[in-house]
C-alpha cells in the first residue's frame, strides 16, 4: 500500500515549486489529484510531467482566481465531478509584496489577504462537507516560518501567515470531533522558480543558488521544494493520524 492509495487530494498552487512537487509525490504515493492555479498553461505541463513519472496517476485540474471567493465551490465541485470524493486539501496557494507598511496600498492588501488567507478560509468551507464524508480527512494549510519572525518589508505577506496558523488551530479544534485532522507547514527558504527568476535578475544563476551558503538557517543551504513535499505528504496520509493542530517547521533550522 502506497500512503495515498484511493485518496483524493486537492492542491491550490499546483503550478509553483513547493505545489508542483507535491502533487509529483502525492501522485506517485497513490492520490487521485486535483491541481488548482491560475495559470492553465502551466498545470498543463504541471500534469504532463506527473504523467512522465507516474503514467497510471490520476491528474486534473483548474485554473480559476483563488482570490476570488466564487472559486472555491468551483474549485470542489470539480474535484466531486472529477473523482467523487475529497480526502486531503492542501492551501499552498499565496502571492508576496514587497511593499514596507508605511506605504503599504490597499489594493495590496486586498490582493494579498484574499489569496493567502481568506482563498484557504473559502475553500475549507465548501471542502468540508466532503472531508467529513472522508471519515480521514486532514487539511494542509502552507504558512511559512515568517509567520513566526517577520521581516522588514514583507509586512502585508507576513501577516497572512501568520493568519493561516491561528486559522489551522481553529479549525483543528473545530473539526475533531468530525474526523478532520488540520495541521501547517512552515517552510524556510525553499528554491523554487519563483525565487531562482527573481535572484537571476541579480545575475545569480540556479546552480549558484543551490551552491550558496545561506545565514538564515544552521543548515545553511535552500531546501528543495520535495523536502517540503514529504512533511506535507505525512501530515496528508494516515501514518499522522493522532497529529491535528500541529505546526511543522520544514526550515532546516531557522536562526531567530
Amino acid at each position: 500500500m502506497r500512503r495515498l492509495d484511493n485518496k483524493v487530494a486537492v492542491i491550490t498552487g499546483g503550478a509553483g515549486g513547493i505545489g508542483t512537487a507535491t502533487a509529483h509525490l502525492f501522485a506517485e504515493q497513490g492520490a487521485k489529484v486535483v491541481l488548482i492555479d491560475v495559470d492553465e498553461t502551466a498545470l498543463k505541463e504541471v500534469a504532463s510531467g506527473i504523467a512522465k513519472v507516474a503514467p497510471e496517476a490520476q491528474v486534473a485540474w483548474l485554473a480559476v482566481d483563488l482570490g476570488d471567493e466564487a472559486s472555491a465551490k468551483a474549485v470542489v465541485g470539480h474535484a466531486l465531478e472529477r473523482f467523487g470524493r475529497i480526502d486531503v486539501l492542501v492551501n499552498n496557494a499565496g502571492l508576496r509584496s514587497y511593499e514596507p507598511l508605511d506605504g503599504a496600498k490597499a489594493e495590496t492588501w486586498d490582493r494579498l489577504l484574499s489569496v493567502n488567507l481568506l482563498s484557504y478560509a473559502y475553500l475549507v468551507r465548501e471542502a468540508l462537507p466532503a472531508l467529513r464524508k472522508s471519515g480521514k480527512g486532514s487539511i494542509v494549510n502552507i504558512s511559512s516560518t515568517h509567520a513566526f519572525n517577520p521581516r522588514a518589508g514583507m509586512g502585508q505577506y507576513d501577516v497572512t501567515k501568520a493568519g493561516i496558523i491561528s486559522l489551522t488551530k481553529t479549525l483543528a479544534f473545530e473539526e475533531a470531533e468530525r474526523g478532520v485532522r488540520v495541521n501547517a507547514v512552515c517552510p524556510g527558504a525553499t528554491l523554487t522558480p519563483f525565487h531562482i527568476r527573481r535572484f537571476a535578475a541579480d545575475g545569480k544563476s540556479e546552480n549558484d543558488l543551490r551552491n550558496e551558503q545561506l545565514n538564515q538557517n544552521i543548515q545553511r543551504r535552500w531546501a528543495d521544494p520535495r523536502e517540503i513535499a514529504y512533511p506535507i505528504l505525512w501530515l496528508a496520509s494516515e501514518e499522522a493520524s493522532f497529529v491535528t493542530a500541529s505546526v511543522i517547521m520544514a526550515d532546516g533550522g531557522t536562526r531567530v
